[in-house]
């Protein structure tokens, strides 16, 4: 049996790296900045109950059942900071279970879907936890968030 035994060429290696230059990139998941997805000028206060909390990364989200004054059930999909900064500020995995009556204040999606950036919550005992994303240009909030409302 014969072996082959192929050498790369410096001709070779010269067209494959330019090749790996002008390959189209691959679509990437890139970290998004607030003002691409949310409107700073649409503030949200959602009263509601937890149906389901997803603690996974980039972005913990918290989804809340809102009824309105006229009976209206909305389903809200709140996202919050990573899992490790919420972790860094206090949070458990089981600060806000499912069943759970909280106040979000956040801001609303640019499109107007019920889907906000939250920026606290607050539980039934009064405790007020920071959920927002630091550095992704949200509005900046002097009130203290060490867990009083």
């Amino acid at each position: 049996m014969k072996q082959s035994h192929s050498r790369l060429t410096l001709p070779g290696l010269a067209a494959a790296v330019a090749l790996a230059f002008l390959a189209p990139p691959e679509p990437a998941a890139a970290h998004h900045a607030f003002a691409a997805e949310f409107d700073a000028t649409k503030p949200v206060r959602l009263r509601g109950k937890v149906t389901k909390v997803e603690w996974v990364n980039p972005h913990a989200w918290i989804h809340i059942n809102v009824t309105d004054e006229d009976g209206t059930v909305t389903a809200w999909m709140v996202e919050c900071g990573p899992p490790g900064a919420l972790v860094r500020r206090g949070w458990k995995k089981n600060s806000v279970a499912p069943g759970t009556e909280v106040l979000v204040e956040g801001y609303q999606a640019i499109d107007g879907a019920p889907r906000a950036n939250g920026r606290d919550v607050t539980l039934p005992d009064g405790r007020r936890l920071f959920a927002g994303s630091s550095g992704t240009g949200a509005p900046y909030d002097d009130r203290e968030s060490s867990g009083q409302p």
